[in-house]
């Protein structure tokens, strides 16, 4: 385990583009009670910062930390994370975010083996730098949380497929989601950071096959998955639009938004959502 933790360690503290360390400094700064920031997705992956959304957790010390009113921070600890989107002008080019913010003992919890599912320890199974952080301490038990949510990963991925357990487990994780991406996507994921998960595999071994039922993990999930949807329209400013995108960049199918659907993002999430599952623009 120690090994794993010296990788682990090592790959968090890897050189990100200097606008993804600037914005993480005033996440960090506009947050009171937060213990670290970690960059994870696309930004770091195949993209720059001024192209994308840079995507970012926030993790806080206590519930009363989280994000938005009364009502959201009661949510926030019930259907975690919050999600959020800022913009910020950073050597003279803006750069967009979204960022989800939930309690740092919330994270360990979920990156570990006794939560089902999948939503925060099979994205941080993947690379993710830790790009701000308040105390070694914290660091540690980040890289702790981070080993943990490997080390599940990869005892399902094991159990849907002993010869690609990485890619089997990211395209069964997608549909546990409404997401945009193709099953293709998640072959491209490993592809890009082969490395990384040859290296965790070879770290982790000892790792035997998760038993779990993926039929379950997918309804939940989609339940799970639409109270998070239904919750961030109240908190994304700007969602309908990053919405209408990123189905568009994943999936190919253009979604035009309008002004009353940037208002009534809620409303118009609901009315979108049988067109989107006819034409595959989310699965």
């Amino acid at each position: 385990m120690n090994r794993l933790i010296e990788f682990l360690d090592d790959a968090t503290r890897q050189a990100v583009p200097p606008a993804v360390s600037a914005f993480a400094d005033a996440l960090a700064a506009a947050h009171p009670g937060t213990e670290a920031v970690l960059a994870y997705g696309s930004a770091l992956r195949d993209s720059t910062p001024d192209d994308t959304l840079i995507d970012y957790y926030i993790l806080v010390d206590a519930p009363e930390h989280l994000t938005g009113n009364g009502l959201l921070r009661f949510l926030g600890r019930l259907v975690p994370p919050n999600v959020h989107y800022a913009e910020r002008v950073i050597a003279g080019q803006t750069v967009r975010c979204k960022f989800a913010v939930m309690t740092l003992l919330q994270f360990k919890e979920l990156c570990g083996a006794k939560t089902s599912n999948p939503y925060v320890w099979a994205r941080f199974a993947q690379p993710c730098r830790i790009v701000w952080v308040r105390d070694t301490s914290v660091r540690s038990q980040v890289v702790q949380a981070l080993a943990d949510a490997a080390r599940t990963a990869l005892g399902h991925g094991l159990f849907l497929s002993r010869t690609l357990p990485w890619q089997a487990l990211f395209e069964h994780t997608y549909r546990t989601e409404w997401r945009p991406e193709s099953k293709a996507r998640a072959a491209l994921i490993v592809a890009s950071d082969a490395a990384h998960y040859r290296d965790l595999s070879r770290l982790l071994d000892d790792v035997m096959p998760h038993a779990s039922s993926w039929a379950a993990k997918r309804f939940f999930g989609k339940l799970w998955s639409t109270a998070r949807l239904l919750k961030a329209a109240f908190s994304f400013e700007g969602g309908a639009d990053y919405a209408a995108w990123k189905i568009a960049r994943h999936s190919g199918v253009k979604i035009e938004v309008t002004d009353w659907q940037r208002r009534h993002p809620l409303l118009a999430g609901v009315m979108l959502l049988p067109k989107l599952l006819r034409s595959r623009g989310l699965r």
